[in-house]
């Protein structure tokens, strides 16, 4: 068993505290012995009365697990009682030991004798309640920062999910109508193929884990198959263009976290423009950053202090929000105007490579 579980495991655990705790509390008086001239026979003394306080202090465990739920004022009475009780009990057990081994049997010339320092007994078996009641806490808040925790994960994962799983439903109306156009038309090869691209993208976007990143070339093979079925629309259009530097290929990038962008771009970039456009992605690495851009040679827009001043539907704000889930402060995702026309979209993320 390790050491974690030891931990969590509460009933070794106070055992194991309960128990060092009294044979650090004999090692102690041995050492301040050896400091007066005492008999051998003093460590037995010792010991036993170590012994003792360990065998009365086991009851107030679930004495106290008792008093656990009542109020604060309650659980203090029942503490500061117990533990006068059992300090008592443990101090004349300690007298009794010391007159009747060390002393030879002496004896007390009045019974209440055996009770002489008890408030010293007291203290030290309050001190050990205090401990308990430490410890619980502490565990207790442990218990609770972990529920935390795994509370606040949870809902980071139910919220990545929502973010990927915002496909846009006009892409899809889009596609189906355009299969329908080409069956209509007798392009049955053509619609056959764009049922089988559009069937492949949809299987990567819902079989890809939102919580795992994925290599930027799973990722450029699925924006393609997305590109792709659009160009079956656009036609001559749409022209893509890819810029991939080969010690990227193996990075490691968000799932789905270019196709929004893509997106954006082929609405606002090329299906408002006759001749249509083109989009190009680029990625290289900086150091220890991955960058990836995203470019389109539309009209462009109005963009003042990175916001871009145009209905973009959710594909900026779900790749930021997705970005800032992901990575907290390490990334960057900058909007800027692209030369001699357009938008382009800079992300920067942490460099790693998949295994």
């Amino acid at each position: 068993m390790n050491w974690k579980d030891l931990v969590e495991n509460n009933n070794r655990f106070f055992w194991l505290l309960h128990t060092a705790g009294w044979f650090g509390f004999a090692l102690v008086h041995y050492l301040g012995s050896l400091l007066h001239d005492s008999r051998d026979i003093f460590v037995i003394i010792i010991f036993l009365n170590a012994y003792a306080g360990w065998l009365f202090t086991v009851p107030l465990r679930y004495i106290y697990r008792r008093a656990w739920n009542l109020s604060p004022l309650k659980i203090a009475i029942v503490v500061i009682l117990a533990s006068y009780a059992t300090g008592v009990l443990w101090q004349v057990v300690k007298n009794f030991n010391y007159w009747e081994i060390y002393k030879h049997g002496y004896r007390p010339d009045f019974w209440l004798l055996y009770t002489k320092s008890s408030v010293w007994a007291f203290y030290i078996i309050l001190s050990w309640s205090g401990l308990y009641f430490g410890i619980k806490y502490y565990q207790m808040l442990q218990k609770e920062r972990q529920n935390v925790l795994k509370a606040n994960t949870v809902a980071h994962q139910a919220q990545l999910k929502m973010l990927r799983y915002q496909l846009n439903p006009h892409f899809l109306f889009n596609t189906l109508n355009a299969i329908s156009t080409l069956i209509l038309v007798k392009e049955n090869d053509l619609a056959n193929g764009m049922v089988t691209k559009l069937s492949e993208f949809l299987r990567y976007s819902l079989d890809k884990d939102p919580m795992k990143r994925v290599t930027l070339q799973s990722e450029i093979q699925a924006l393609s198959l997305y590109l792709d079925i659009e160009k079956v629309r656009f036609e001559e259009r749409l022209q893509v263009h890819f810029n991939i530097d080969e010690e990227c290929q193996q990075a490691l990038v968000p799932s789905m976290i270019l196709q929004p962008l893509a997106e954006n771009a082929i609405k606002h970039a090329i299906a408002v423009q006759e001749q249509g456009g083109s989009i190009t992605v680029s990625v290289s690495r900086f150091g220890n950053d991955l960058l990836i851009e995203l470019a389109d040679d539309g009209p462009g827009a109005e963009i003042k202090n990175g916001n871009l001043f145009r209905e973009c539907g959710v594909g900026l704000v779900n790749s930021r929000e997705r970005l800032q889930a992901l990575y907290r402060d390490n990334f960057s995702l900058v909007v800027s105007n692209n030369q001699p026309s357009g938008v382009k979209v800079n992300i920067r993320i942490p460099y790693e490579l998949g295994q």
